[in-house]
């Protein structure tokens, strides 16, 4: 990484956008370290999707802790030796919280957040990937995953308009925002060039990225 590149850099969006794909290849771009959230390994993950009511509190805590887990090794890294990039905020844990507890679970679960984000590093740079609902379901059901056959468009479309709310209020670090029906910086090496070249001009704000 050159030294005007931020350190750690978190790819976001919702389901199906594309974000591990697109931090994987940013991470090998970059010569940097990737975080993968665990998302596989968590076993609430596909009871959840056909019961979102009856096992979300236990799908969530252990997004919350595992995601923690992750973020206190990443902090006892030395991220100025060599650069991270994650696929996944922290602090997006409560979107979906918000989406799927009901009143009694939300308190608890602020009270363990509020705790918990407190030792969370800040990202010097968020990636927030955007594409359509059609786009997202049409990824979900090609990547086959057994979990996801029970995601529904009506699901999806809280989710988008979550994210949506949540970034367009976002200020804790720098934003990029790209959109993902236009731009295929997975398979298009140039446009990822281009994404990492203005990367490292981004200090404030939120950015729009539209490949050169």
């Amino acid at each position: 990484m050159s030294e005007s590149a931020p350190r750690l850099i978190v790819v976001e969006g919702p389901i199906g956008v594309g974000k591990t794909t697109i931090a994987e290849a940013l991470a090998r771009e970059l010569g940097a370290r990737l975080v993968r959230e665990e998302v596989e390994e968590n076993p609430f993950l596909i009871r959840f999707y056909k019961d979102m009511r009856a096992f979300a509190f236990q799908t969530q805590l252990f997004f919350l802790l595992s995601r923690y887990r992750q973020q206190q090794e990443l902090q006892q890294q030395d991220l100025f030796r060599k650069g991270t990039v994650a696929d996944y905020l922290f602090a997006k844990d409560r979107l979906f919280a918000y989406l799927t507890l009901d009143e009694e679970e939300l308190k608890l679960y602020e009270r363990m957040h509020g705790m918990l984000n407190e030792r969370i590093p800040r990202p010097d740079l968020v990636i927030y990937l955007q594409a359509s609902v059609e786009v997202l379901l049409e990824r979900v059901r090609g990547r086959g995953r057994p979990y996801e056959r029970a995601v529904s468009r009506e699901y999806l479309e809280e989710v988008v308009r979550a994210y949506s709310y949540y970034f367009f209020h976002y200020t804790q670090s720098p934003l990029m925002v790209v959109n993902t029906n236009e731009v295929d910086l997975a398979h298009n090496p140039a446009q990822l060039k281009d994404l990492i070249r203005r990367m490292e001009d981004v200090k404030s704000g939120t950015h729009y990225f539209k490949p050169a």
